[in-house]
């Protein structure tokens, strides 16, 4: 029988590639004779579809076993329909783990054990996410509620006892525009662009005010 094994090199003490659709190679060997040929994966840097065509690509080389790590659901399902047998979770070297396939020591499966694209960008590994002040985390006018319950950049809390610029902490002391402030404005999110420059302004100087007893500090 020939057997392709998701491999890191092109010899029989190679280790196992634990990714079956983005492996580097496949050593596909004749279990009787113990001929090999290493053959590169095409299928390594798809960003879709690796677990499919590498699938097609060991069933056009005739193997009848494919021994690897981790099969998707998708290359699990091309093996089936081509008939070739599937061993996953295997590692170690090449050598050893087909000694074990000989020996019959390894269970075969016809389920996938990783989700699709696992493998992708080498390791597989979760970017990170990251942070970035702007529209919808931006500066909010007002003592924690905002400026007539609108929000200058989106909806981040205010400048005044909430939160600050995209996340960050307060600036001000907790007064803010508020009620209070401006009596006769309206806080319903229907101020006049008068209103709201005045507004503006005596924020402004409430976070200079700020700014200067912090520095007294």
């Amino acid at each position: 029988m020939k057997v392709a094994i998701s491999s890191n090199g092109t010899d029989l003490e190679a280790q196992i590639d634990t990714r079956f659709g983005r492996c580097a190679f496949f050593l596909l060997i004749e279990t009787d004779t113990m001929d090999f040929e290493s053959v590169d994966n095409s299928a390594m840097a798809l960003g879709g579809g690796a677990g499919i065509q590498a699938a097609q690509l060991v069933a056009s080389k005739g193997a009848g076993a494919v021994i690897t790590g981790n099969c998707g659901p998708n290359a699990v399902q091309t093996l089936t329909a081509a008939g070739i047998e599937l061993f996953t979770g295997q590692s170690g070297t090449v050598r050893n783990v087909l000694e074990k396939f000989k020996n019959n020591q390894l269970s075969s499966t016809s389920s996938a054990n990783v989700d699709d694209h696992y493998g992708m960008n080498g390791s597989g590994a979760a970017q990170g996410s990251s942070q970035t002040p702007g529209a919808g985390s931006g500066m909010g006018m007002g003592g924690g509620r905002g400026m007539g319950g609108r929000c200058m950049g989106g909806g981040g809390r205010g400048m005044g006892g909430g939160r600050g610029m995209g996340g960050g902490r307060g600036m001000g002391g907790g007064g803010g525009f508020t009620p209070e402030t401006y009596p006769n404005s309206s806080l319903s999110g229907n101020m006049t662009k008068a209103q709201e420059l005045e507004a503006l302004k005596e924020q402004m100087r409430q976070i200079s005010d700020r700014i200067e007893q912090l520095d007294k500090k």
